[in-house]
C-alpha cells in the first residue's frame, strides 16, 4: 500500500481503540445496574402514568473488530464484567458461540476477550457469541446467559473485478456519436455500506478517441462519427474500474473489450472495366454461357449482393444475364441461336445494382453502375440445313418401281456454300424400299408397296457436305401409302350353316357379311349373289340386303340327309370401287334333323364329326401329354437298365481299398484244370480272356501284353519287372472298376540261387530225384515221405 493508504489504516485503528477497545467503555457497556429492585422514574406515558425501568442483569453493545489485523499480539476485542465479581477470583467467565475457543478466547478471571487470528470480513461479516458468569467453585450461574455480536469492520482490501474478460461487442459502422455499444460491470467484495471501499468508478484507458465509457454505469458508447469498417474493422478498448470513488489510493481492475464494426451498405458496386469483350462460336447451344462479368463491392454479406440486367442491346432477346449468388458474378447466357452469316457482332449495355439498399445512405450516391459488353460471333463450319424440319410424302400403293414420290432440299449455310450429297439412313429403311438421288434429293421407290402391309414408312435422309463429309445433318421423312382397290372382299368369318330336313321354301337359314382390307374414302359397299354356273340348278338362293349383308334362303320345302347330306353354295361377293374386285366364296350347308321349332337334333355322321371335332389347341395339348408320357417311360427304362449295371460293391463306405474276393477254391495238386502252373513260370503266357466278376461285362477288351525278357539266373529284377508290367496292364484295362482293388500276381521268379522249393517243380523235371531223406525228418514229414519216398516199383504200383 502507498503512504496514504497506510495513514488511513493507522487512523482507523486508533479510532477503534479509542472508542471501542478501552476498559472504561467495556465496563460501561458490560455492567449490571446497582439499584437492586428499585425503580427509577424515567418519564410519563401518554396518559401521564409514570414510566419505571425494571432491573436488568446485563447491558450489551456490539463489538467491532478490524479485519486483516497485522499486529504481532492478539487483537483485543473487549471485556466482560459482572457486579458479582468481588475480585477474589470466585467468578468464572464463560464464552460460547461462533468461533469461541478457536477465533476468540476469554480470560476466565478478568473477562478479557481477544481475537487469535486475522479475520476477513469478506469470509464472515459478524459472529454471534454467548457469555455468562458462574461460580468457579460451585459452577452455579451468577448471571443469565446473554448474547452479543462481534462485527468485523471492513477495510479496503479487495480490488474491483469485472464479470467478463474479455468482452465481445459489435456496433454498426457509420454510427452516430453516443451510440451504445456494450455495458461492462465490475464488482467489489468490500462493504458497500461503509465508506467508499466498494464504490466503483469506470474510466477508459485505451480506445480513445473512438469510444467513451460512462463512469458510473460502465456503458461504452461511440465517441467518433463516421467510423468506416472498410478502413478499420476491429478495435481493442481497455476499461478500468477503481474503488474509493476513483480517489487516489483506491484499488482498480481492468478488462478488454473487443469491438467489431458490423457492415452496412454504404458502398455502391463498381465494374472493374467499362468495356467487356467476348468471342463466341456460332455453334454454341442455346442456354450456354457466353461470358462472365464482375462488379466489385467493398461491403460484405447481404450488403454486397448485386443484381445484373441488360438495359440495352442491338439484338433483342438474343442474350440474357443472371447473377451467381455465391460469387456475385454476372453470367451472360445465349437465348437464341447465333448465325455468323446473318450477324457477326452484338453490343449490350449492362447495369449492376445492390439488391438491398439502405435509405440512410442514399446521399452517398447511386448504388448502381453500368458497362458495355461487345460480343463477337466466330464463324464455324456448320452442317447443311434442310429447308424444312420434316417432310411428308404420299404415294399410291400400285406405283411402279423408280417412281419419284418427292424431294428434299438442304444447303450449306456457310459462306463457301459447299455442295450437298443426299443419302438414306439404311437403319430406318432396312428393306430398302426407297432410295434418293444423291445430287438433287429426289426420293423414289425401289420395291412394290402394299398399304395393307404397311401404311406408313418413316425414313431418315442424311445431307452431307461434299467438301467435309464429317458435316452431316438429318431430317425425318414420313411417307404415306395411299390405298388402291386391289383386294377382293371375302367372307367375314367361317360360317357353319345347316338346313333342317323339314325346312320350308324361302326360309332364311344364314346371314352372311364380308370384309375387305382396302379402305375406300366413301366406305365399303358389297354386293352378294350366286355364281352364274350354279344359278340354274341351285337349291338355295342369295338375297342381298343392301347393307353389306346377305341372307341365304331355301328354294324348296324339304331336304333329305339320306339323298344328300352336304351342299356347297358358291357366293360371289364384289365391291363397288374402281377397278371392281370380286371373289367367289363357298358356303357349306349341312342337312340335319330338327324339331318343330327348327332346333337341330341330329346331323349326318360327317356333320357330327365336324361339329364334334376338337380345336387345334386341344389337339396340341393331347399331343404334348402323349409325348410327356413317352419320355417318362423311356426315362424309367433307362434307369432300370442302369441299375442292373451297377457293380456288386455299391456301399458308399467302401469307396477305397476294396478287396474283391471270388471265393474260388482249387482242387489241389491233382486238379490240373484249376490253374495253369506254366503261367507262374512263364511271364509271356497270354491269357485267353480276362473278365471281372463284380461287373457284368458288356464288351470284351482283349488284354494288352508287352514283351518281357525271360528271367535269368543273373537277373534278380525280373520279379519287379513282372509286377510293373502287370500293374500297367491293370491300369490300362477298360474293364477295371472305378475304385481300388487288390490284384494278386503269383509269379515266383526264376534264377534263384537256392533253386525252387516248390514240389510242383518236380512235374517239369526230367530226371528222377531221391526223396528218401524225408523219412529221416520225423513224423511231421511222414506223409511226404510216403508220397515221394520208396522205390520206383512202389511208385509204379
Amino acid at each position: 500500500l502507498n503512504t496514504y493508504s497506510i495513514l488511513i489504516c493507522v487512523l482507523m485503528v486508533l479510532w477503534a481503540m479509542t472508542h471501542l477497545g478501552s476498559p472504561g467503555l467495556g465496563l460501561r457497556a458490560l455492567r449490571r445496574t446497582t439499584g437492586g429492585r428499585r425503580a427509577g422514574r424515567m418519564g410519563q406515558d401518554a396518559n401521564g402514568v409514570p414510566l419505571r425501568r425494571s432491573k436488568r442483569g446485563w447491558m450489551w453493545n456490539q463489538f467491532f473488530l478490524l479485519e486483516e489485523y497485522t499486529g504481532t499480539d492478539m487483537q483485543y476485542v473487549g471485556k466482560l464484567h459482572s457486579d458479582s465479581d468481588r475480585g477474589d477470583g470466585s467468578v468464572k467467565y464463560v464464552l460460547t458461540g461462533e468461533g469461541a475457543g478457536s477465533l476468540f478466547k476469554i480470560d476466565e478471571k478478568s473477562g478479557d476477550i481477544h481475537a487469535t487470528k486475522r479475520l476477513d470480513r469478506e469470509e464472515k461479516a459478524y459472529y454471534i457469541l454467548h457469555a455468562k458468569a458462574v461460580n468457579r467453585f460451585t459452577n452455579e450461574a451468577l448471571e443469565g446467559e446473554s448474547e452479543f455480536i462481534i462485527k468485523i469492520h471492513d477495510i479496503n482490501d479487495n480490488e474491483p473485478r469485472f464479470t467478463k474478460d474479455p468482452y465481445m461487442a459489435r456496433v454498426p459502422e457509420m454510427s452516430d456519436i453516443g451510440t451504445s455499444v456494450i455495458q461492462v460491470t465490475a464488482t467489489d467484495a468490500d462493504d458497500a455500506t461503509y465508506g467508499n471501499s466498494a464504490k466503483v468508478v469506470y474510466s477508459i484507458l485505451e480506445g480513445q478517441p473512438y469510444f467513451s465509457v460512462d463512469p458510473e454505469t460502465g456503458l461504452i458508447k461511440t465517441a467518433l462519427p463516421g467510423m468506416d469498417r472498410e478502413v478499420k474493422e476491429n478495435y481493442q478498448v481497455v476499461i478500468q474500474a477503481k474503488d474509493m470513488a476513483g480517489q487516489m489510493g483506491g484499488l482498480s481492475g481492468t478488462t478488454t473489450v473487443s469491438i467489431t464494426l458490423s457492415d452496412v451498405n454504404d458502398n455502391p458496386p463498381r465494374f472493374t472495366k467499362t468495356l467487356y469483350e467476348f468471342r463466341v462460336p456460332e455453334s454454341n447451344e442455346v442456354g450456354s454461357s457466353v461470358g462472365v462479368i464482375r462488379a466489385m463491392d467493398a461491403d460484405i454479406g447481404q450488403n454486397a449482393e448485386m443484381d445484373y440486367r441488360i438495359i440495352g442491346s442491338d439484338g433483342p432477346g438474343m442474350f440474357d444475364i443472371t447473377t451467381n449468388r455465391s460469387t456475385q458474378d454476372g453470367i451472360i447466357v445465349l437465348r437464341k441461336p447465333l448465325d455468323f452469316e446473318r450477324k457477326r457482332q452484338y453490343s449490350l449495355r449492362v447495369q449492376v445494382e445492390n439488391s438491398h439498399i439502405n435509405p440512410r445512405f442514399y446521399s452517398m450516391g447511386p448504388f448502381r453502375d453500368e458497362a458495355t459488353i461487345k460480343i463477337v460471333v466466330e464463324d464455324v463450319d456448320e452442317p447443311p440445313e434442310f429447308e424444312r424440319a420434316s417432310y411428308v410424302m404420299e404415294v399410291k400403293e400400285d406405283a411402279a418401281k423408280n417412281t419419284v414420290i418427292g424431294s428434299v432440299s438442304a444447303s450449306d449455310p456457310d459462306d463457301k456454300n459447299s455442295l450437298v450429297r443426299y443419302s438414306i439412313d439404311r437403319r430406318t429403311d432396312m428393306d430398302r424400299v426407297f432410295n434418293i438421288h444423291a445430287g438433287n434429293g429426289s426420293v423414289f421407290i425401289l420395291r412394290e408397296l402394299d398399304r395393307e402391309e404397311n401404311a406408313w414408312h418413316n425414313i431418315s435422309v442424311i445431307a452431307t457436305e461434299f467438301n467435309n463429309p464429317r458435316q452431316i445433318s438429318r431430317v425425318p421423312v414420313y411417307i404415306r401409302v395411299l390405298d388402291v382397290n386391289d383386294n377382293a372382299p371375302t367372307f367375314a368369318t367361317n360360317y357353319e350353316t345347316f338346313v333342317c330336313e323339314n325346312a320350308k321354301a324361302n326360309q332364311r337359314i344364314q346371314t352372311i357379311s364380308a370384309t375387305d382390307p382396302d379402305e375406300p374414302l366413301a366406305g365399303h359397299r358389297f354386293f352378294f349373289g350366286l355364281a352364274q354356273d350354279a344359278a340354274g340348278k341351285a337349291n338355295f338362293s342369295v338375297r342381298d340386303n343392301k347393307d353389306n349383308t346377305a341372307g341365304i334362303l331355301t328354294r324348296r320345302n324339304s331336304y333329305s340327309s339320306l339323298q344328300k347330306s352336304v351342299y356347297h353354295v358358291p357366293v360371289v361377293i364384289s365391291d363397288g370401287e374402281f377397278p371392281m374386285q370380286s371373289s367367289t366364296n363357298t358356303l357349306t350347308i349341312r342337312v340335319c334333323t330338327c324339331d318343330r321349332e327348327g332346333n337341330m337334333k341330329l346331323c349326318n355322321a360327317e356333320a357330327l364329326t365336324a361339329r364334334a371335332g376338337l380345336s387345334t389347341g386341344a389337339l396340341v395339348a393331347i399331343l404334348l401329354c402323349v409325348i410327356i408320357l413317352l419320355m417318362i417311360v423311356v426315362l424309367f427304362a433307362a434307369l432300370r437298365r442302369q441299375r442292373k449295371k451297377e457293380p456288386l460293391i455299391i456301399s458308399k463306405e467302401d469307396v477305397r481299398d476294396n478287396v474283391v474276393s471270388y471265393n474260388d477254391e482249387g482242387g489241389g495238386e491233382e486238379d490240373t484244370q484249376a490253374f495253369d502252373i506254366g503261367t507262374l513260370r512263364n511271364p509271356e503266357a497270354i491269357e485267353e480272356s480276362k473278365q471281372r466278376r463284380d461287373i457284368v461285362p458288356e464288351t470284351f477288351y482283349p488284354p494288352v501284353r508287352r514283351p518281357v525278357l525271360p528271367p535269368t539266373r543273373d537277373n534278380n529284377g525280373d520279379v519287379r519287372d513282372f509286377i510293373n508290367q502287370r500293374l500297367q496292364d491293370n491300369d490300362s484295362d477298360p474293364t477295371a472298376p472305378p475304385y481300388d482293388s487288390l490284384a494278386t500276381y503269383a509269379y515266383e521268379g526264376n534264377g534263384s540261387v537256392a533253386e525252387s522249393l516248390s514240389s510242383l517243380e518236380s512235374v517239369t523235371t526230367e530226371g528222377d530225384q531221391d526223396y528218401n531223406y524225408l523219412s529221416e525228418w520225423g513224423p511231421r514229414f511222414k506223409k511226404l515221405a510216403d508220397m515221394y519216398g520208396g522205390d520206383d516199383s512202389d511208385r509204379d504200383s
